[in-house]
This record gives C-alpha cells, sequence and structure tokens, in this order.
C-alpha cells in the first residue's frame, strides 16, 4: 500500500529514480534541498514497500514503473490540501506541450491552461535550438472565490519565461 509522507533530507538521494521519463527535467541535490529548505510542508513523497516511486513539489514525478496507477493524482491531492491549509489562491504546474498523458490527468483534475510559457524547456529539438513550450495550468482554490486567477482560452495567451518569474 503506497504511503504519503513528508520528504526528510535523507530522501533526496532518491528522488532522480523517478525522472527517467523524457519528459522530465532532471536537476542535482540542491535543486531539491532548496525547496527542502524554503517549503518543506510542500514537499512529498509517495513510498511502496520502502521504495520512493514518486514525489511533488510543485513538481510531481512518478517512477515509470508506477505509471498509471493513481500515484500522480495522490501527490497532486495532497500537495492541493497543503496550499488550502496556507489559504493560497491557486496551485499551479508546468507541463510540456507534447506530453498529453500528464495534461489528460491534470484537466482530469480541475487544472486549466491559464498560459502558453514559449521555449519554456530548452530542449535542442532536432538541431534548431528552440525549446519546447510549456503549458502553466491552474487549479483555483477556496480563497480565490471569483476565480480570478484563472483564465480562459489559456493556450492562446503566450509569454517567456522571463515573463513567469
Amino acid at each position: 500500500m503506497p504511503v504519503i509522507r513528508r520528504v526528510k533530507p535523507a530522501d533526496l538521494f532518491h528522488l532522480n529514480l523517478c525522472n527517467l521519463d523524457p519528459y522530465t527535467e532532471n536537476y542535482d541535490i540542491s535543486f531539491y534541498l532548496q525547496y527542502l529548505m524554503k517549503w518543506p510542508s510542500l514537499f512529498f513523497c509517495l513510498e511502496e514497500n520502502g521504495q520512493i516511486v514518486g514525489y511533488i513539489i510543485g513538481k510531481v514525478e512518478t517512477s515509470p514503473a508506477y505509471l498509471q496507477l493513481g500515484y500522480a493524482r495522490l501527490l497532486t491531492r495532497a500537495l492541493e490540501d497543503a496550499c488550502q491549509l496556507q489559504h493560497a489562491w491557486f496551485v499551479d504546474l508546468f507541463v510540456r506541450e507534447s506530453n498529453s498523458l500528464a495534461i489528460k490527468l491534470y484537466e482530469s483534475l480541475g487544472y486549466s491552461v491559464f498560459r502558453r510559457v514559449v521555449d519554456y524547456y530548452s530542449d535542442d529539438i532536432g538541431g534548431s535550438m528552440k525549446g519546447e513550450d510549456a503549458f502553466d495550468m491552474r487549479i483555483p482554490l477556496a480563497r480565490d472565490e471569483h476565480k480570478q486567477h484563472i483564465r480562459e482560452n489559456g493556450r492562446e495567451y503566450h509569454v517567456t519565461a522571463e515573463d513567469v518569474f
């Protein structure tokens, strides 16, 4: 039975095993440590039989062998619940525009595209020196009663990465 729990520092050495699919960015341990130090209450992992098979820090990842088992859904809901407790307006995430499986999952959870971030992923696709666009997808939380932080037709609203951060 899978268990969702908060990430501990020792867990950071085991997260990259979840990042083995082609849609996933890999980061060094300092990236994860920075998140753990800043937002420990928003950093969860999913453990099965003593092995970390998924995690979420505003970046959900599930080991390829554990895809399609509903674990990303469990992790996403855990993050949303934690954000509700902190009175956040919304939860957002970035997903490659080509990752149709993930987009379908997030839409089934109530997320919608807020904007397209042009060339967000810095892959050199086909030698073009052009990256892949990301969809910034959001779900409003209870604090956003009037849905002020989502928009219609977000796929047509183009921004650069500099506009996002």
